[in-house]
């Protein structure tokens, strides 16, 4: 039987670049009395002189867990950066380790140290980290006169998003590069994205971003029904505006997954994904020269989290995360369906689009069945007609939408 521990053990403290003289007393009297420290190396450099055991963090730092409770009930302190549950060490610590049990101190964030640097209003600014994470993921946040700040990777970040921003159209945007943040070697530099030049940065850098735009730049806009001329596609592609209803019936929530299956150009998972930053999507596509479309628009358009299996649908769906919503955009059978139907928590959605026929006769049978919506769609553009013009409608799309209730 796993003891239970009511009183905290793992002490989880945000230290500056300031080092431990700049820590408050609690903190500071919680690290002379720790058994154990656990930290970066540059964390741990900070606590050189203390003489208890130190453990610096593996990669990836989940491995450190096993051996972190194995001190359990020890004092244990583990140094982040600034403030830990902010993009920090801490959420993943309280992951596995009850709240009861830890306590944490927290330093100013470099968000907070920058955005004071710069007299800019933290809440209006949006916040990302590209450490660790993927560099496309900040895609979505170039909007107009938007301002970012964002953690580097490390000292090539800024030169990659300066480059970034002048292939978008946004070689005016003001690029800030704010180093070793709250220590003694703390510096600010500022250049615009197209002259950027800047050299012998720190690898501890935070870059401010404040977006300005010409005439060509172009934009993610915040709604469903983007361009189809922004996805590299053969042909298979929910077009726009059908695109835009499917979304809207798909009805994506924060944090919930989707299922795109046939997601030939991966317009509707990478849509999907753009809704929230916590959306995740699988999309399943049995072409691999689709896949490899899906895969270059999603990081294109800045979904590069976009989970992609390369598989006849039949053949992987029982080994799936449980979806919030299933979207089949062509192929469906009665065998795939039922699956699909199976596979949806009480409250989840399908959303299926059927072009030929033998589809449509599926989805009115399968209406009739367990209800939902069954909708028409078809969409008319203008084309010459001679020296005139006329609208010519495209192939009728038939759209069944459900909720499973039980």
């Amino acid at each position: 039987m796993t003891a239970s521990f009511k009183q905290p053990w793992l002490s989880i403290i945000g230290i500056g670049e300031g080092g431990v003289i700049d820590l408050a007393p609690q903190a500071r009297h919680v690290l002379d009395h720790a058994k154990l420290i656990v930290g970066g190396e540059r964390h741990l450099n900070f606590v050189e002189p203390y003489k208890c055991e130190k453990f610096r963090w593996p990669s990836p730092i989940v491995d450190a867990l096993p051996f972190l409770l194995q001190h359990r009930g020890t004092p244990v302190v583990v140094l982040a950066s600034g403030d830990p549950f902010h993009y920090g060490v801490g959420a993943l610590l309280a992951q596995h380790i009850p709240s009861e049990e830890m306590v944490c101190f927290t330093s100013p964030s470099a968000f907070s140290l920058a955005a004071s640097a710069l007299k800019w209003s933290q809440q209006d600014c949006a916040l990302i980290s590209l450490h660790g994470r993927a560099f496309e993921q900040i895609i979505p946040l170039l909007q107009p006169n938007a301002r970012i700040l964002a953690l580097s990777w490390d000292e090539s970040t800024p030169k990659k998003l300066a480059a970034l921003l002048v292939d978008r159209s946004l070689g005016q945007s003001e690029v800030h590069v704010l180093e070793n943040l709250g220590g003694e070697k703390a510096r600010h530099r500022f250049s615009h994205a197209q002259d950027f030049d800047l050299h012998d940065i720190s690898p501890l850098n935070l870059v401010a971003l404040h977006v300005r735009a010409d005439a060509r730049a172009e934009f993610i806009p915040n709604t469903p029904g983007l361009p189809d001329q922004w996805f590299e596609n053969d042909g298979q592609i929910t077009k726009r505006e059908i695109r835009a209803i499917t979304l809207s019936a798909l009805a994506p929530k924060q944090g919930e997954l989707l299922w795109d299956i046939g997601a030939g150009s991966g317009s509707i998972s990478i849509e999907w994904l753009l809704q929230h930053p916590s959306n995740q999507a699988i999309a399943v596509e049995k072409n691999s020269a689709r896949a490899a479309q899906i895969k270059h628009n999603a990081s294109k358009m800045g979904a590069p989290h976009l989970e992609i299996i390369l598989s006849e649908a039949h053949l992987c769906l029982e080994g799936l995360r449980q979806p919030n919503a299933i979207f089949i955009g062509g192929g469906a059978s009665p065998e795939l369906l039922h699956k699909c139907w199976a596979a949806l928590p009480i409250g989840g959605r399908l959303v299926i689009n059927a072009v030929t026929l033998e589809t449509q006769s599926l989805l009115a049978q399968t209406y009739q069945q367990l209800g939902g919506d069954l909708t028409q769609i078809q969409i008319s553009r203008a084309k010459p007609v001679g020296s005139f013009h006329g609208l010519e409608p495209s192939m009728a799309i038939h759209q069944w939408a459900a909720i499973k209730t039980n």
